[in-house]
């Protein structure tokens, strides 16, 4: 789904997805909370420990492959 796809299915600007993606604390939690249920992201997990599994499963298989095709990491803000 592209980014403009997804914004018009929020019901937001493109921008504001912007925001959402690049963790911007200043946009309404609705609006996120709704951008995760139509792309499919689990917001809860309910245990910590299956977490930890999800992440380590999702390193193996971005090991696997190729450099060019691994998006960079970006460090997380989360300082809010």
């Amino acid at each position: 789904m592209s980014e403009k796809d997804l914004a018009a299915r929020v019901g937001i600007a493109r921008s504001t997805l912007q925001r959402i993606e690049s963790g911007d604390p200043m946009v309404a939690i609705g609006r996120v909370f709704e951008a995760a249920v139509i792309t499919g992201v689990d917001l809860f997990v309910p245990e910590a420990t299956s977490l930890a599994a999800e992440i380590r499963s999702t390193e193996e298989r971005l090991a696997l492959m190729p450099a060019s095709v691994r998006a960079s990491r970006r460090a997380v803000r989360d300082d809010f």
